[in-house]
């Protein structure tokens, strides 16, 4: 089989997904440009040429009550996709995170003989152990990005490889701080914080109000503050504004430079995600808040083992960042934490200590060339396969 016949199914159901998948995607074709992608996956994807059957934006949902909300949309791509899998199956099928709905496809690529890569943990290691071994019968190979991962599933059987964090890619030293500021068009004289309320609409709904009147408390105690918002590629301007015109608040939206927009903030409120490891990168203080819906939450409380939620204090191994959840993530506990961090130097230089360690704990830079890699590995496995048989791919 040629190169040109390479079809690659591809999931990414969330923001974060949508890059690193580009990443991967744009990596992939610059050593194979003769292969195609299609799937789930958003703006990003699609500027590599993905073909999105699904857009990201529709399947981004944390928490049980919140995917019992979006059931119909997700129930919809999954069908969409199996029977892609099944009627005109893909050489390979690439998974990013996203576990709930991708190990549920992987089950059917393994029905079918397609074989699966599965790219971005699931974060097994912090609660339901248990999946290890439905992914040990699903999935070829496990491509990992925190260095802990790798020998949880060697001692599982699952072929591993640790291909360092994509991020590291991402964050790179970049202009000053003053000068992002002024790029922004903000005053580099004033203190600036960073409000960043996540990609999904769910989340915007739950925390962003919380965020305002956060940013309301410390305006009365600092009213020098600026403040600015990276608006995600899942979200519109509309989806943000009401709430800052509502309460009298000047807020500056800043589409994509993420990295330049953190790099001119003295401080960030963020909520959990991806983000506060981009944030640790760049070295900016931060204070990281959640919440969940209550019935999620004591679900949570329950399953989860790991004693940090923010993924830059799991790297860390330490609490190197504040962290507000549920109750705790209120105006007064976030807006005091910020103003600690902008009234004592010496937290603050504790702070970015912590933050610089986090870096040298995540590997070297070429995530995507090596997933890459694999990814073209497994497309002549199943090329070998497909040339010594008859309808079996595995």
């Amino acid at each position: 089989m040629s190169d040109s016949q390479h079809r690659i199914m591809i999931v990414a159901g969330e923001a974060s997904g949508d890059i690193y998948g580009a990443d991967l995607v744009r990596e992939t074709l610059r050593l194979k440009p003769a292969i195609s992608f299609f799937g789930i996956g958003g703006e990003r994807m699609r500027e590599t040429g993905v073909q999105t059957l699904v857009d990201s934006a529709e399947m981004a949902v944390v928490g049980l009550v919140e995917v019992i909300k979006h059931f119909s949309v997700i129930k919809s791509a999954f069908y969409k996709l199996s029977d892609i899998l099944r009627s005109d199956p893909p050489d390979l099928l690439v998974l990013i995170d996203y576990p709930g709905f991708n190990l549920r496809l992987a089950k059917v690529a393994k029905k079918h003989g397609i074989k699966v890569l599965y790219y971005i943990s699931p974060q097994i290691w912090a609660w339901r152990q248990g999946r290890v071994k439905k992914i040990a019968r699903l999935v070829d190979h496990m491509a990992v990005i925190l260095p802990f991962e790798a020998p949880f599933y060697e001692q599982a059987g699952v072929p591993v490889s640790f291909v360092g964090h994509p991020m590291l890619d991402m964050v790179k030293a970049g202009i000053s701080r003053d000068e992002a500021a002024a790029d922004f068009g903000l005053d580099p004289m004033r203190k600036i914080i960073g409000l960043f309320p996540g990609s999904r609409r769910s989340e915007i709904e739950r925390l962003l109000p919380v965020i305002v009147a956060s940013a309301l408390l410390l305006k009365q105690e600092f009213p020098e503050l600026q403040f600015v918002l990276p608006l995600a590629s899942t979200l519109r301007k509309d989806d943000i504004l009401p709430l800052f015109n509502a309460a009298g608040l000047d807020i500056t939206i800043i589409e994509g430079r993420i990295h330049d927009l953190i790099r001119a903030c003295d401080a960030v409120i963020s909520v959990s995600g991806t983000v506060t490891l981009e944030i640790a990168l760049v070295g900016t203080p931060m204070v990281i808040i959640y919440k969940l819906s209550p019935l999620t939450y004591q679900l949570a409380k329950r399953l989860v083992k790991v004693p940090n939620i923010g993924l830059c204090n799991i790297v860390a191994g330490e609490t190197a960042v504040r962290e507000l959840i549920q109750d705790q993530a209120n105006p007064a506990e976030i807006a005091g934490e910020i103003a600690a961090i902008l009234n004592d130097p010496t937290y603050q230089a504790e702070i970015v200590r912590k933050l610089k360690e986090v870096r040298s704990k995540l590997g070297t830079g070429g995530a995507s060339a090596r997933v890459a890699a694999l990814v073209l590995a497994l497309c002549q496995q199943f090329e070998g396969a497909s040339s010594n048989s008859v309808g079996v791919r595995r």
